[in-house]
């Protein structure tokens, strides 16, 4: 019976020059939640929040979006189609479709975290009657001009059973909060890494 010992990236290729002329074998085994971040109706990836994001996260999905809700989410969908464990940041339009993608597809999303989602608008009317417990965190601002606080809360409150609200003296950008909340936190990239078995 073989010794079964488990090491990182960095110790696996160590220990496997080390015992270059054993019979090494290495089992690899992803762990990793996928993050997402969609952008808002007029923005894009190249927008503050995208950039911020592909600097700071280099393997976070972040793609352009254009046309109506249902040429979006035929994108997204094709993007995610393979992907489990998803964590999704939706900015404003991005959050109705974060919001919307994860009611479709329940087991497969981790949690959302959603920056000012535009809930309130028309095309998410077909999830009003609905409700998931995916773990949702919303931070909209008090002074938003764009899409008003109060009813997309409660329009939270009532599809969203595992959500946590913030409101924040902030406006529709989040332009004073954004960069401050705690995003290796909330994208959880403390718990991830990949395992490696290897077997001498």
């Amino acid at each position: 019976m073989p010794n079964i010992m488990v090491f990182d990236l960095f110790s696996v290729i160590e220990r496997a020059c080390a015992n270059s002329n054993q019979n090494v074998r290495a089992v690899v085994s992803f762990m990793n939640d996928t993050r997402v971040f969609i952008h808002g109706l007029e923005s894009s990836s190249r927008g503050t929040k995208g950039v911020f994001f592909r600097e700071r996260y280099p393997d976070m999905v972040i793609q352009d979006f254009h046309g109506t809700l249902g040429e979006r989410m035929d994108k997204l969908n094709s993007l995610l189609s393979e992907k489990t464990s998803l964590i999704m940041v939706g900015s404003s339009y991005g959050g109705l479709m974060a919001a919307t993608f994860a009611f479709n597809n329940k087991e497969r999303v981790k949690k959302l975290i959603l920056l000012a989602p535009a809930l309130v608008f028309r095309e998410f009317e077909p999830y009003l009657g609905k409700s998931t417990d995916t773990p949702v965190i919303i931070y909209h601002g008090k002074n938003d001009d764009v899409v008003p606080l109060t009813p997309v809360h409660e329009i939270a409150c009532k599809v969203f059973k595992n959500l946590t609200f913030n409101m924040v003296d902030d406006d529709h950008i989040l332009s004073k909060t954004f960069k401050s909340i705690d995003w290796d936190n909330l994208l959880e990239t403390g718990n991830q890494g990949n395992s490696y078995t290897i077997k001498l």
